[in-house]
């Protein structure tokens, strides 16, 4: 902006410096994600802008990291890891720290999207349990940690329905659900379970075993309520009675509803999965992100998200912590048994493309 002053002899030199002052010091802030905030003597505040799932951190383990650190975090949820690969592959390049699922990594670095972690800068990191690394998503963790793990399965809401759900199948067949079910909107959990509910891997590649798959649900689509990625509400307000779900959803839904809402790990077999924190490559408080990551792997941390949101920690220290019904929910913590039938998403490569298909054909319908 420039100023222009013909006649300055007329005006007083101490108003003329105040006005320009009080001009530049009442100008709008812009804070976008990715911007750094300025405090009034010029210097950049320090931030952390998180990607992560809606509800997933709780706001008193935010308001202690900027308590111990003086660095803000600022906020912005997606409700799927393929919502959140779109946002990177966009160029949402302000996203410093972010919590995608196992088989997404797989992607992200094929993509060029992740940066390769310094463990220097990560003392907390020894104490991760060693079960969960060196997953096939990430052999060498070079680009992920372990954050929290759960399953998807099946939720039940008992003050509604009071059959036997056992599984997949029951689920699917039951005609007693119709109009009752509510199916997550995601390709790979939904055209998984239909797999898995036939005997197959839910990671097919086969043409055949996929068909079969979108045949059994295209058979139940007039049954389904709704596809939606955030179940909690319509399973806790009674809107459906059944809903293939995430733990951590269903251990909340347990909760809330006094203990109405069971959840179970289909008999055929549900999903096993893992939280990563990874730092993406277009991440600009770099410094800041592996504050709050080394943060987020200390035992008292882990335990106030498990808390909150009912994932299972991967601190080995953190199981230790927490209340005794907790250390002993099987819904929370399966058995070995249990956890044996399920499966990780792994990443489809080339054949993506034919499951997409057969989603789009199953949701037409």
């Amino acid at each position: 902006m420039t100023f222009n002053f013909p006649n300055l002899a007329r005006w007083n030199i101490h108003l003329l410096i105040l006005v320009i002052g009080m001009s530049l010091g009442c100008t709008p802030k812009s804070n976008p994600i990715g911007q750094a905030e300025q405090n009034v003597t010029g210097a950049k505040a320090r931030v952390v802008n998180l990607a992560v799932w809606a509800n997933y951190l709780p706001a008193e383990l935010l308001s202690e990291f900027e308590k111990r650190t003086g660095i803000k975090t600022q906020v912005s949820n997606y409700a799927s890891n393929e919502e959140l690969l779109a946002k990177l592959q966009a160029g949402a390049s302000g996203f410093d720290l972010v919590f995608p699922s196992d088989y997404m990594i797989v992607a992200m670095v094929k993509l060029g999207l992740l940066r390769e972690l310094d463990y220097s800068k990560i003392s907390n990191f020894k104490l991760v349990d060693s079960k969960y690394l060196k997953k096939n998503y990430d052999p060498q963790n070079k680009y992920s940690i372990p954050y929290d793990w759960g399953t998807t399965g099946i939720a039940i809401n008992r003050s509604i329905f009071s059959g036997q759900v056992k599984g997949w199948k029951d689920l699917f067949n039951n005609p007693q659900l119709s109009g009752k079910i509510s199916l997550l909107d995601d390709a790979r959990e939904v055209l998984g379970a239909a797999l898995k509910a036939q005997g197959y891997s839910l990671n097919s590649k086969s043409a055949q075993e996929l068909g079969k798959a979108k045949e059994l649900l295209v058979k139940m689509r007039s049954r389904v309520k709704l596809f939606t990625s955030e179940p909690l509400m319509p399973l806790t307000n009674g809107e459906v009675a059944v809903s293939q779900i995430y733990m951590s959803d269903a251990l909340i839904a347990r909760k809330r509803t006094g203990g109405k809402v069971e959840y179970v790990i289909p008999e055929e077999g549900g999903t096993f999965w893992v939280d990563n924190l990874v730092i993406p490559s277009g991440a600009t408080h770099v410094e800041e992100a592996y504050q709050l990551m080394n943060f987020l792997l200390e035992a008292t941390s882990n335990v106030t998200t498990v808390m909150s949101v009912f994932v299972a920690p991967t601190n080995r220290e953190a199981i230790h912590l927490l209340p005794k019904e907790l250390q002993n929910d099987p819904m929370l913590f399966p058995s070995p048994g249990v956890l044996a039938r399920c499966e990780m998403i792994e990443d489809l490569g080339n054949d993506l493309s034919l499951w997409e298909r057969m989603w789009t054909e199953v949701k037409a319908n």
